[in-house]
């Protein structure tokens, strides 16, 4: 981490978390973050879903939920980013306070309950992104909607001509009974319209499938069968969980999704099983904050990660460390390139 940016990182957490992440993006959108763009290498080139990325490090979705700092970040380490989620209507998401840091356990608890702009708004930013950029927008559906399934096929609708990529977010514990999506045949019915919505888009794009940490065995499996016979193109794996074993500090209670280093072994396991069941590639999330961690997803069976809440206690330029660190541990165990390592690793977390 650069001095500057330790001095900052120190200053915004002085302020709320979310106040503090605000700052944060107005500071990226001030010329305040790296200029370097995304780091790449012949070894850390690699392709996700057809998609070719400079390297397989990205932004997971919630830090620009808005779409708001889409040509600071692309200036970032990032291979790819994922903005969002974005509902059909804009909606405040739920009561403040509603981020916890846990400073103790490099570790976050949020219910925001998909607070954003709306997909209108959201979409007329996108149309203005950055040239070059790998850019993915994550699907929500509004919370008081009558008909959850149908609101993710309406944001691809809207908002799929501007996307790269896109993500069903079945799996945010914030909004009711949204996880109830990831029931075998709610799942499927889901995907179908999704996949009907992508076949009217003048460009076809990958869809993902984002799905929770907090699944038996038998209900990863049930997700597997259902994203093999759908037509998908990748999994993220995973979400926040509802976890809270062995937390630190007077947050450690609070409702929703937790986020960090508690989660990374608990989602590389649920990452490392769906590999097993699935030739769909995976996006590994949840706790990634260094190379090695990265490395691990990746040899536990991840095509490429993504992080975010790491970036609260590493900085922007966490992004640029762990690709670089990643192309290192990659050339020590001589993979010539990313694909090669992906599952090198598997047996270790099965």
């Amino acid at each position: 981490m650069r001095v500057l940016e330790r001095i900052g990182l120190k200053a915004l957490r002085q302020f709320d978390p979310e106040v503090g992440h605000g700052l944060a993006l107005k500071a990226l959108n001030a010329g305040l973050g790296p200029k370097t763009g995304a780091v790449t290498t012949d070894r850390l080139k690699t392709t996700l879903a057809g998609l070719e990325l400079p390297n397989p490090v990205g932004l997971a979705a919630g830090f620009d939920k808005n779409a708001t700092a889409l040509h600071a970040l692309a200036k970032t380490g990032f291979g790819f980013l994922e903005v969002g989620a974005a509902t059909p209507r804009p909606q405040p998401g739920n009561p403040k306070p509603r981020l916890f840091r846990l400073t103790q356990d490099q570790a976050a608890i949020n219910r925001f309950g998909f607070n954003n702009d709306g997909m209108d708004a959201i979409a007329d930013r996108l149309a203005q992104r950055p040239a070059g950029a790998v850019i993915g927008l994550n699907l929500g559906a509004n919370k008081d909607s009558g008909d959850k399934a149908a609101d993710f096929a309406k944001v691809l609708t809207r908002c799929g001509p501007q996307v790269d990529f896109a993500t069903v977010n079945v799996s945010s514990p914030n909004t009711e009974k949204l996880r109830d999506l990831q029931g075998k045949a709610a799942l499927a019915a889901l995907l179908a319209g999704v996949m009907e919505a992508r076949a009217g888009l003048k460009t076809s794009i990958p869809i993902f499938l984002k799905i929770a940490p907090d699944l038996t065995a038998e209900e990863i499996s049930e997700v597997a069968e259902v994203a093999n016979a759908a037509g998908i193109d990748a999994i993220i794996a995973t979400n926040t969980t509802l976890d809270r074993d062995g937390l630190h500090g007077p947050h450690k209670g609070e409702m929703g999704g937790l986020s960090g280093q508690p989660l990374f072994e608990k989602s590389t396991r649920v990452l490392a099983q769906l590999s097993g069941l699935t030739s769909l590639p995976i996006v590994g999330v949840g706790g990634v904050g260094s190379a090695a961690q990265a490395y691990e997803k990746i040899r536990a069976g991840a095509s490429a990660v993504q992080l975010y809440t790491a970036l609260v206690y590493g900085g922007i330029s966490l992004a640029n460390d762990i690709a670089t660190g990643l192309d290192d541990l990659l050339a020590r165990d001589g993979f010539a390139t990313v694909a090669d390592a992906v599952g090198s690793g598997r047996s270790d977390w099965t």
